[in-house]
């Protein structure tokens, strides 16, 4: 009997203390209901993500707040919703009102998981700094090119916001010259990607906005000038000239107030009102990249000048040793000594460097030159 008592009191203890390391472990876990919402079923699973580490994560992710670049750190974490929230399930999902698609989710917030990518992201920029973005967006009001741009300045506004570095299209026209504009813009990517280089960005965006005279119309009751128009913006790694995102808005329509046919302020309120979906949508796609940037590296090219083929070879080899788990796939091309290796890798540019820096590659190459997605090199003695 004394040890049948002995036993139920050692299960009581047991299933006591089974019960305190799971309220422990679940202690640290928010499990959240919500909705999102987006052009596609990817696009609104992606937005519900991002709502519920801000509802189930918001007290950790505030208790930064007086954090050096806080809201780039925490938009760059909500960037990465889909990588930090892995248990999540389904509820509904379907059309939405306004021809968009909505998504029901309950999920399962670590904050430790919130606390650790807080570190890692601001680890990341300690090491190589705010990003910085160039800007230049080419703008027509009834055919005529426009001195400066709405669509350009929402969008330096909205990254400036969120702690971007940006360097707006006033900049890159005194560099460009008014008399290329039209080349910068819809042809000559290499002229953007090189002044892009000057200003040491890491990613550029252009694009184009235009808006017509579309009659006059009586809007209640009063006479509103209307205009019809549309946008397309493209972004690209600034290193590599990689097309990273293509956002379009057509055929939208806007106006304002007015009795004639023809009013650039028309046009101008019609484009700022068309931009603000665009915009928005453009700073989500830089948000992506950048998260998807700092967190696994990406795309990485390596120039190395002064390099035989056999010593490209040799080198490409020695860079698939260097951890065959993170190392996926390294090409390379030879042009006039240069040696140029585009590197799929679970790691960044700093995390590379600091492989070719030591042991063996000291004696085969000597890093000159460090930037988010890039690496150049001289051969040692070359």
């Amino acid at each position: 009997m004394q040890s049948l008592r002995w036993i139920g009191r050692l299960s009581l203890a047991l299933v006591i203390g089974f019960t305190a390391r799971a309220g422990a472990q679940d202690a640290g876990v928010v499990e959240v209901t919500v909705t999102g919402e987006g052009l596609s079923e990817d696009s609104a699973r992606n937005d519900a993500l991002r709502k519920a580490l801000e509802q189930g994560g918001g007290v950790e992710i505030s208790s930064h707040s007086q954090t050096e670049n806080f809201q780039l750190i925490r938009d760059t974490i909500y960037a990465r919703a889909d990588g930090i929230i892995t248990d999540y399930k389904i509820l509904e999902q379907g059309d939405a009102a306004g021809g968009v698609k909505f998504c029901k989710i309950k999920a399962k917030v670590s904050k430790s998981a919130i606390a650790s990518t807080w570190g890692e992201v601001q680890n990341v920029l300690d090491q190589v700094g705010r990003p910085g973005i160039s800007i230049y967006i080419l703008e027509r009001i009834d055919g005529q090119v426009q001195d400066s741009s709405i669509l350009e300045s929402q969008i330096e506004n909205r990254l400036l916001k969120a702690g971007f570095n940006v360097y707006a299209g006033e900049q890159i026209r005194a560099i460009a010259g008014k008399e290329s504009d039209d080349a910068a813009v819809e042809s000559n990517v290499a002229k953007m990607q090189a002044i892009a280089k000057d200003f040491g960005t890491q990613i550029f965006i252009t694009g184009t906005a235009q808006a017509n005279s579309a009659g006059v119309k009586e809007l209640a009751g009063e006479p509103t000038t209307m205009y019809n128009g549309d946008g397309m913006i493209k972004m690209y790694y600034t290193d590599t000239a990689q097309l990273l995102a293509s956002e379009s808005l057509a055929n939208w329509r806007g106006g304002a107030r007015g009795f004639h046919t023809i009013s650039p302020q028309a046009g101008k309120k019609a484009l700022e009102n068309a931009g603000q979906e665009l915009v928005e949508r453009c700073y989500l796609s830089v948000m992506q990249q950048w998260a998807t940037r700092i967190s696994s590296g990406g795309e990485l090219t390596l120039e190395v000048e002064g390099m035989t083929l056999a010593d490209a070879i040799k080198l490409k080899k020695k860079i698939q040793e260097i951890s065959p788990d993170k190392i996926k796939n390294v090409n390379h091309a030879m042009t006039k000594g240069i040696a140029t290796f585009r590197i799929k890798a679970q790691m960044t540019a700093e995390e590379l460097a600091e492989h070719l820096v030591g042991g063996e590659f000291a004696s085969l190459i000597e890093i000159v030159d460090l930037k988010t997605n890039r690496i150049q090199a001289k051969k040692v003695g070359g």
